[in-house]
């Protein structure tokens, strides 16, 4: 895995592409097979939740949230620290797609769109192909044993961005349920920092950045 990381990197970095990350990593913890079953189905590329959030009703509450948030996503590109922002996100059309599918993917997991945005914000700073120096990838900062864990697939799917998103909500959602419904430790659990409160609180401090 470490020599595939590797690979991925000289490729990002003779590409031109910023690939490092600050996160740290969620900790691989003992599933129950009943729980890896839910986990793995709630992953899966067969989504059984597409037609319930096509209502037109959902779909204008969706469109509204991302006609409000897209200035703002286009202001926090311009600040991060990031001189690739316009080969990822340069255009309108693909900052939408991103809302689009951040909005997806919290609501079929029961997340606020906004804690996402807030995660994915201090995770990688919105960096599509960043891998931190625990290997965690993409803009969720998924560890790769996710991957192994639930798909049993190539871990350099995270890079995709549905497929990094779903994992990121799903998992963020499985620590929300274990701390029942606690966000700031489901928070430092996700970050492997359970009971710090450095990450939770920049996190819900850049909800809160968002939701203004």
């Amino acid at each position: 895995m470490r020599q595939g990381l590797q690979a991925i990197a000289v490729v990002l970095m003779a590409c031109g592409l910023s690939w490092s990350a600050q996160a740290g990593s969620q900790r691989q913890e003992p599933l129950a097979d009943s729980v890896r079953t839910a986990l793995s189905a709630a992953v899966s590329e067969d989504d059984v939740h597409r037609a319930a959030l096509q209502r037109s009703e959902l779909v204008g509450a969706r469109d509204a949230w991302v006609q409000r948030m897209q200035p703002l996503l286009e202001q926090r590109l311009r600040r991060a620290a990031v001189g690739q922002w316009r080969q990822e996100w340069g255009s309108q059309a693909l900052q939408r797609e991103l809302l689009e599918t951040v909005w997806y993917e919290a609501t079929r997991s029961r997340l606020e769109p906004e804690l996402v945005l807030g995660l994915i914000e201090v995770e990688s700073d919105f960096r599509k192909f960043a891998v931190s120096s625990a290997g965690a990838l993409g803009l969720m900062q998924v560890m790769p044993f996710w991957m192994r864990e639930l798909a049993q697939d190539n871990s350099r799917r995270l890079f995709h961005l549905r497929t990094n998103l779903r994992f990121g909500c799903v998992i963020l959602r499985h620590y929300l349920d274990r701390e029942a419904g606690d966000v700031f430790m489901a928070l430092g659990r996700y970050n492997g920092s359970r009971g710090q409160a450095t990450y939770p609180n920049a996190v819900l401090a850049a909800r809160a950045r968002w939701k203004a």
